[in-house]
């Protein structure tokens, strides 16, 4: 499945399903073929994808350091493709839509 998230003054984002869902759990959605961010819901889910960036980069920084400390013997290795990369088209369309009060949706 693929998620196209819709918004009336924003371009569309696409994201295939494991970003998608992955998305929708941190925003707190149930991952479905169709759903609704509601504008009063939008400063919320903002701010747990910025929390959610924060964490893995975070983590991330702990386990290179350990490793660069040698108190690691695992190579720290993110994803090809981090959080703030796959979010950042998402967030900005919230941001969008939270400004011009329209709703974001997918599956419609």
């Amino acid at each position: 499945m693929i998620y196209r998230f819709k918004s009336r003054n924003a371009g569309d984002v696409i994201m295939l399903e494991p970003n998608g869902n992955r998305v929708l759990e941190i925003i707190g959605k149930q991952p479905a073929a169709q759903g609704i961010v509601l504008l009063e819901q939008m400063p919320q889910a903002m701010a747990a994808l910025s929390a959610a960036v924060a964490e893995e980069e975070q983590a991330y920084a702990q386990a290179k350091a350990a490793f660069e400390a040698g108190q690691s013997r695992d190579s720290p290795e993110g994803e090809a493709v981090s959080l703030r990369q796959r979010t950042q088209p998402f967030m900005e369309l919230l941001r969008l839509s939270h400004q011009h009060g329209d709703p974001v949706v997918w599956g419609v």
